[in-house]
């Protein structure tokens, strides 16, 4: 499954943990403003907002798990299963996009989620598979910038977009109800919990951390929304890019997912194939996989942006070990 945060420090960042049990071949791609998108619907377009981020290229066309333009407008689709419902033709007069079109298409026009918001509100997202080999990603997603976030959903009703007050997602269940969830722990808090047990029970404090008694720590996705955004919203960093980055990760890393954990059978496991955050007011991209924790960064301003050809960066998967003696 996945987790996506939008986070604030001087500077505005957005990334994601991608979990699942298999990668796809990913890596960092930049695509220019001059790339030729291809929609199966839609109109074409080759004069878009250059965009940075985690993609598998198909036939030559980026599909991005998660991306941040030019404009430092971000999004990221999460697996949304048993939920996620598409159509197989648009609403009259309502541009039809399959899933797997939904980030370029908005982060390609749109530069604020003002304007995302207006841009989605006029979509139908379609059943349409991208080829053969590739079935439909059954996906929601997080919309970002520095000011705010929202979530949007195509379910069997039609397509629903949610503020997000927390500027978190996960997967399952919808998104109002994660939310929701939100409410079970409202006794938590980061500082010393108060005796409130009975009456003249004198009862010891006996470990720090005890305001947190209760957070979940599993991996389902329910208690990784309420843990990333308990870990979030408490969080103190201070204003500089590498204590930012590091503040991120560290919060992604309360939620990321160890091999052997979450057992599929067949000898197959879930697990954190890479976390990312990348600075949406400079650009810059930064990753780490489940076998290389050393941080690395893509500058998509290092590009050619003008161009029309997609640039891509495998990912460094071995571990980077430093040694010091």
């Amino acid at each position: 499954m996945c987790t996506a945060i939008s986070y604030q420090t001087k500077d505005h960042y957005f990334g994601r943990n991608l979990d699942l049990e298999i990668s796809f071949g990913e890596s960092v791609v930049v695509t220019p403003r001059h790339y030729h998108w291809h929609f199966r619907e839609a109109a074409d377009r080759d004069d878009s907002y250059a965009i940075i981020g985690m993609a598998t290229v198909e036939d030559n066309m980026p599909l991005y798990y998660d991306g941040t333009n030019e404009k430092g407008l971000s999004m990221a689709g999460l697996n949304f299963a048993g939920n996620a419902h598409y159509f197989s033709q648009a609403d009259p007069g309502k541009n039809g996009i399959a899933s797997f079109e939904m980030i370029p298409w908005v982060l390609g026009q749109c530069k604020n989620v003002d304007e995302a918001k207006a841009c989605i509100q006029n979509l139908t997202v379609l059943d349409t598979r991208f080829n053969e080999k590739l079935p439909t990603s059954t996906l929601h997603w997080l919309v970002a910038d520095a000011s705010s976030s929202f979530v949007v959903e195509s379910v069997a009703d039609g397509l629903h977009i949610y503020d997000n007050p927390v500027g978190a997602l996960t997967n399952n269940p919808p998104f109002p109800i994660q939310l929701f969830g939100l409410n079970n722990y409202r006794q938590l808090r980061a500082g010393v919990p108060e005796n409130r047990f009975a009456k003249g029970l004198d009862l010891d404090l006996y470990s720090r951390g005890m305001g947190a008694i209760g957070l979940p720590g599993d991996l389902s996705s329910a208690s990784r929304f309420a843990k990333v955004v308990f870990t979030k919203l408490n969080s103190k960093c201070g204003s500089g890019e590498e204590e930012s980055i590091s503040q991120f990760f560290h919060i992604l890393g309360s939620v990321e997912q160890q091999r052997g954990c979450c057992d599929l059978g067949n000898d197959q496991y879930e697990y954190t194939i890479y976390s990312s955050c990348c600075n949406t007011d400079t650009g810059v991209y930064y990753y780490k996989t489940y076998d290389n924790s050393r941080i690395t960064k893509v500058d998509m301003h290092h590009e050619d942006l003008d161009g029309d050809k997609w640039q891509s960066y495998p990912l460094l998967m071995g571990e980077d070990i430093q040694a010091q003696n």
